[in-house]
């Protein structure tokens, strides 16, 4: 008999990792790799980026948009659509 997993479990997981990846970009992009875990810095410099992404509108986040995207904002806007599934799931079971 398979194992039940939640479905939420699973994208909150995602995002985490998502946050860590968007941590290693930044660090990346400016010269200073992360090894190991990042650091308080490098954690908020990804909360910036991302809260910065959430604020740029959906144009923005649309990796579909007439614009070039780097990396970074690639995994912003994959940060976002699995920010906006967790949200889809909490209202399913909030209904």
């Amino acid at each position: 008999m398979p194992r039940y997993r939640d479905e939420l479990d699973a994208i909150v997981a995602y995002e985490r990792e998502l946050r860590g990846r968007i941590a290693r970009r930044i660090a990346d992009e400016a010269g200073m790799p992360v090894v190991g875990e990042p650091t308080a810095r490098e954690w908020a410099a990804a909360e910036a980026a991302i809260e910065a992404w959430r604020q740029g509108g959906e144009d923005e986040a649309d990796p579909r948009a007439f614009r070039p995207t780097g990396p970074l904002q690639h995994l912003l806007a994959e940060h976002r659509a699995a920010c906006d599934r967790i949200d889809d799931v909490l209202d399913r079971r909030l209904s």
